[in-house]
């Protein structure tokens, strides 16, 4: 009976022979091949690895860019509010300037109003009295060349008064 199988010598040999070239070939080709995937492999891992940190790098100066971005621009707000006040104040003390120059020109006004009216008064005055001396000088005239006694003198100062005007006297 034969066997499926047969174990002989020269199997065996062959087999072993074959199962070391197999061995040497591996590690041959491990050599050969598998040594500069695995290279291939770690260096784009690396480039990776250094792609994802540079862009983590590249996010945290970007996020750090922005906080400075906004740091300044707090501050250029704050900065801004700061002169609008500051402008508002030199509105409103211009303004109370303004308003007290204002009173001041009025003050001065009503003053050399009053001034004014005084004057006119005090010349109103003057003429009055001016025209009182002229009646008074016409007056005495009369009663000179009249030579009149005192009731007629009386009557003579009554008329002229009434010529006056009441209004002259009430001032």
């Amino acid at each position: 009976m034969e066997r499926l199988l047969g174990f002989d010598p020269q199997l065996l040999f062959g087999s072993f022979v074959t199962g070391i070239n197999i061995f040497i070939l591996f590690f041959a080709l491990s050599y050969m091949l598998f040594n500069p995937v695995r290279e291939a492999l770690e260096k784009r891992k690396q480039k990776i690895a250094g792609a994802l940190k540079n862009a983590a790098d590249d996010k945290e100066a970007a996020h750090a860019m922005k906080e400075e971005y906004e740091a300044k621009l707090h501050e250029v707000k704050k900065e801004a509010e700061e002169i609008l006040e500051d402008a508002r104040k030199r509105a409103k003390q211009r303004e109370a300037e303004i308003i007290a120059e204002a009173r001041e020109e009025a003050d001065r006004i009503v003053t050399r109003g009053n001034r004014e009216v005084e004057l006119e008064r005090k010349k109103a005055l003057d003429d009055m009295k001016e025209q009182i001396i002229s009646i008074a000088s016409v007056m005495a005239g009369k009663v000179v060349a009249a030579s009149i006694d005192t009731t007629v003198q009386d009557a003579l100062i009554d008329e002229t008064l009434k010529e006056m005007g009441e209004s002259t006297w009430q001032s």
